[in-house]
């Protein structure tokens, strides 16, 4: 254990503070005692999943609840369904056809909104269109547009004719774009040429053209463009109003098999390659259906809004398909959550009644930082649950929020609540319920029949409760990845007899009342403002670039994003490492993996410090970069 999160441990330790739930807050609760919920989950983990999956829709009924050697996991093998028909046909089925679905509003003053059988209807003009340019079961598409109706639209459409998404994220740059395409063998890519962001439009079309220039570009049957702005789709692109405009307004669903691929979500790593995260049609759907309702505690009476975007997994989880499942009224919105001033967020709360939200830890310190004038301006009083993921919510971020924003002078009516899940596992593995104490700093207690161990890296024991470890989950659940795409064995590399399960990369610790706080990463990947980004993917940008000879990167710690990334370069013999270089480095790590990846610090250095045989010692920059002590430096080469 580093002596950060040893720093981290006696820190978090000290914080004694907690807060109990509203009533009001208790009595909404979909969950009222949330241990003795858990305990009976995991007295018998296979009959609880069997009853959640049971009051989804399916078309055959599977054989067995679940099958595990590991790595390996099935689950409701032998089930036929399509997640598609769980999140729209079965509501409009029921004669709810005219509930609303979706309400978008945009920072540039666009705003529609969708019953779920106008939702249905577009979902299906778009899967015929893509059936019509020849798109089939099991093909892969590319999706790369920002958080509209038609990007979420477009994810269901392949889950209606059975193809399998590959969304990108709509900030992510040429090369990353690139990798994705050509690792997933996508077929047809769909776009939108632009987005708007801070009041500039950004030209996601630019990105695709340059993406598929080259020699080694990918090879797609079609790239299908949704204009924006006015802009027409050049020769060889498919527009895709003209694709949907005559389209058929139903198909049926694809009848798929539970385990069959829903989509790709690449994720960063420890190597270059970024990792395409396989999820499937069954237990997925179950896991988001289970969560969304049992701890966010979201019923169709919901007006639910998640501050996240389609190109992450909470996008996928709790935009795409969550709040579909539910048949709840959910709200989108494109564009910063400061823009056009620190209280749009609290404006659209006010304008809709979102009654339960999810943000980032990130966005709390924003807000904290713009003061709460801004809060308080509106109404936030139809608010019950305000969840926190993608990063460790510090204490700090937790208690303004849970004054200044879920309180009205002094008088709390909603909770804040943190949790915790990864792309690999799509929805939460860690939380603390609405209806639970908030311990600050703690991201809650194990979802029900995760069985969470906390556990010595070198010997793979159980450690006493108040001292870190890595946590690993022992079972697996409906919610987890079943491969990498592609790569097999990189999937096995996450689990471990050793260690005893599926070993997540993150250090935690757990205190005697079972809550469990993270503490960071074991592994190169950096947590900038709840983006995962790897060392490995900025130094291989960086080592792209002529002037470069070598790269090193590290995280290090920011008050606003939780983490920043700093990159130490070598520069090729020649070459000047002026302050003109500087820039053209970070500009190129900006255009190549977009806008997250970039360094907030980038230093010319004349040697980067390594072992003996070669290898990087991050350890030893992030150490004298936070003043910590540098270890075992035996092996350093002098």
């Amino acid at each position: 254990m580093s002596d950060q999160a040893a720093a981290k441990i006696a820190a978090l330790l000290t914080v004694t503070e907690r807060f109990d739930p509203p009533a009001r807050v208790v009595e909404a609760a979909t969950v009222k005692d949330p241990k003795a919920y858990v305990a009976a989950a995991n007295a018998d983990p296979l009959a609880y999943w069997a009853e959640r999956a049971e009051s989804l829709t399916w078309t055959k009924p599977w054989d067995e609840v679940c099958r595990f050697e590991m790595p390996d996991h099935q689950w409701f093998t032998g089930g036929r369904t399509n997640i598609s028909i769980n999140c729209l046909d079965r509501h409009v089925q029921a004669g709810r056809g005219d509930a609303n679905a979706m309400t978008f509003v945009s920072e540039n003053g666009e705003e529609r909104s969708f019953t779920y059988a106008e939702a249905l209807a577009e979902v299906c003009r778009i899967a015929n269109g893509l059936k019509s340019l020849g798109v089939a079961r099991g093909d892969r598409v590319v999706i790369y547009m920002p958080l509209t109706p038609e990007g979420v639209f477009s994810m269901h459409a392949c889950a209606r004719i059975g193809a399998v998404h590959s969304m990108v994220y709509a900030g992510m740059g040429e090369g990353a774009l690139k990798k994705r395409i050509q690792d997933s063998g996508a077929k047809v890519v769909l776009v939108s040429d632009a987005t708007w962001r801070r009041g500039k439009i950004v030209d996601l079309k630019g990105i695709v053209d340059r993406a598929l220039a080259g020699d080694d570009a990918p090879k797609l049957d079609h790239v299908v463009v949704l204009s924006r702005t006015g802009r027409e789709a050049s020769a060889g692109e498919v527009d895709f109003a003209a694709l949907i405009a005559h389209q058929p307004d139903f198909i049926e669903a694809e009848e798929m098999e539970a385990e069959d691929p829903l989509f790709i979500l690449y994720t960063s790593g420890t190597t270059g390659a970024p990792k395409g995260v396989v999820h499937v049609h069954g237990g997925y759907m179950v896991g988001c259906d289970t969560l969304i309702r049992t701890f966010f505690g979201v019923t169709q009476d919901s007006v639910w809004w998640s501050l996240s975007d389609i190109g992450w997994i909470v996008g996928h989880s709790y935009i795409a398909y969550g709040p579909m499942l539910v048949g709840c009224h959910q709200i989108i919105r494109e564009g910063t959550p400061d823009y056009p001033d620190a209280g749009v967020t609290w404006d659209v709360v006010d304008r809709f009644g979102v009654t339960e939200m999810f943000t980032a830890p990130t966005a709390v310190r924003m807000w904290m930082r713009f003061g709460s004038d801004f809060v308080k301006k509106y109404s936030r009083r139809s608010l019950k649950v305000m969840a926190c993921a993608g990063e460790p919510l510090n204490p700090e971020a937790w208690s303004w929020a849970q004054r200044e924003i879920l309180s009205d002078d002094g008088e709390p009516f909603a909770h804040c609540v943190d949790n915790f899940f990864q792309t690999e596992v799509a929805s939460p593995m860690l939380g603390t319920y609405p209806a639970m104490a908030s311990r600050p700093g703690r991201a809650g207690i194990a979802m029900p029949t995760l069985l969470a161990r906390i556990v010595d890296p070198e010997t793979g024991a159980d450690v006493p409760n108040g001292q870190g470890g890595l946590f690993v989950v022992e079972k697996p659940l409906p919610y987890m990845l079943r491969t990498v795409w592609g790569d097999p064995k990189r999937y096995a590399s996450y689990w471990s007899e050793r260690l005893g399960g599926y070993v997540t990369g993150d250090l935690a610790v757990r205190d005697d009342e079972g809550y469990i706080a993270l503490l960071g990463r074991s592994d190169d990947v950096i947590n900038v403002a709840g983006h995962r980004i790897g060392t490995a993917d900025v130094e291989s940008s960086l080592v792209g670039h002529p002037a470069v000879a070598e790269a090193a990167v590290v995280g290090l710690p920011d008050d606003l994003k939780g983490e920043k990334i700093k990159a130490f370069v070598v520069v090729r013999a020649g070459e000047t490492g002026d302050q003109a270089l500087v820039a053209k480095l970070v500009a190129h790590v900006r255009e190549d993996l977009g806008p997250i990846a970039q360094p907030s610090e980038l230093v010319i250095v004349d040697k980067l410090p390594k072992t003996r045989s070669g290898k990087i010692m991050r350890r030893l920059l992030k150490a004298r970069e936070l003043g910590l002590p540098e270890g075992d430096t035996s092996t350093l080469d002098e």
